[in-house]
């Protein structure tokens, strides 16, 4: 499942790439993982991008009139392509832009500039959303048309990584989410962004198990999953930002520490990691270090 730090490398790229692009062909291949009407997919066409930005596990094409917005769920990739590229199996979702009109975003993030893995500004470049079980989504939302998008509302927390959620910030928020350390974090109300993945990652980081209460902390305890939420995913954004292009639709994660690496030594006290799978998703933890 895409989480955070894979969707802020896409967003930051596809920032650079498309904004100030207008839109020259928009098209369904899957049309089970649109939401939206036809009429509504045709009128994407000549509307101009402002920017492209990732929030929670969303990621959000904001238009001179309206927005695009992709949830991948847990298959969803996306592809930077020139158009005639070869279209990768299960494609659900295409874009099509044109010529850049006019500089290239000056909020662009310093990484993007000059990227080898950059299409040309006068020429076009297509946005491929690909999703083998079509269990992602992407919703049009035009000027004017009120369409839910689950997940994304006002009980979505603040982005994982967001500069405001101070150590204060987190004790205050945390007290209002009882459960396991790993649920919590996967909470969304809670933090949003933060997966399978990157909750074991996280938790590693903090030397804190994943099923223990969050009533049990101690207050240094809550202070090590503040600050190895932050270090974790800086950590990941920073590798995958040099890893992932220009390959947007694979998602790297042989980096991590102890996720889906069940039976291999832990990488800071050599203990055989455990894995196990409640629910059918795989959590990965250190009984050697972790407490």
């Amino acid at each position: 499942m895409p989480e955070l730090p894979d969707l802020t490398v896409v967003a930051e790229a596809f920032h650079a790439t498309l904004t100030g692009r207008s839109i020259r062909s928009a098209a369904a291949p899957a049309p089970l993982a649109v939401r939206g009407t036809p009429a509504e997919l045709a009128g994407l066409v000549g509307r101009r991008v402002v920017s492209v930005r990732q929030r929670g596990k969303f990621m959000l094409l904001d238009l001179d009139s309206g927005q695009v917005v992709f949830n991948p769920m847990l298959t969803g990739r996306f592809q930077l392509a020139l158009p005639g590229a070869k279209l990768p199996a299960k494609t659900a979702f295409i874009l099509g832009f044109g010529p850049r009109a006019g500089s290239p975003p000056r909020d662009a993030a310093r990484w993007t500039r000059n990227g080898a893995w950059r299409p040309p500004d006068d020429g076009p470049v297509e946005v491929r959303y690909r999703d083998p079980t079509q269990m992602g989504k992407v919703y049009l939302a035009p000027a004017g048309v009120e369409r839910p998008i689950p997940g994304l509302d006002a009980q979505l927390g603040p982005d994982a990584d967001d500069p405001g959620l101070t150590l204060a910030v987190w004790q205050e928020r945390i007290k209002r989410h009882p459960g396991e350390l790993k649920n919590l974090l996967k909470n969304q109300a809670f933090i949003a962004g933060v997966g399978n993945a990157y909750s074991d990652e996280i938790l590693h980081a903090a030397r804190l198990l994943p099923f223990r209460k969050r009533s049990t902390l101690a207050p240094e305890e809550v202070a090590a999953l503040h600050a190895a939420t932050g270090t974790t995913l800086t950590n990941a954004i920073g590798i995958l930002r040099e890893r992932v292009p220009p390959t947007f639709e694979t998602q790297v994660r042989d980096f991590l520490a102890v996720h889906n690496k069940g039976g291999q030594p832990c990488p800071r006290c050599g203990t055989r990691i455990t894995e196990v799978s409640p629910g059918g998703f795989v959590t990965s933890f250190c009984r050697g270090c972790q407490r």
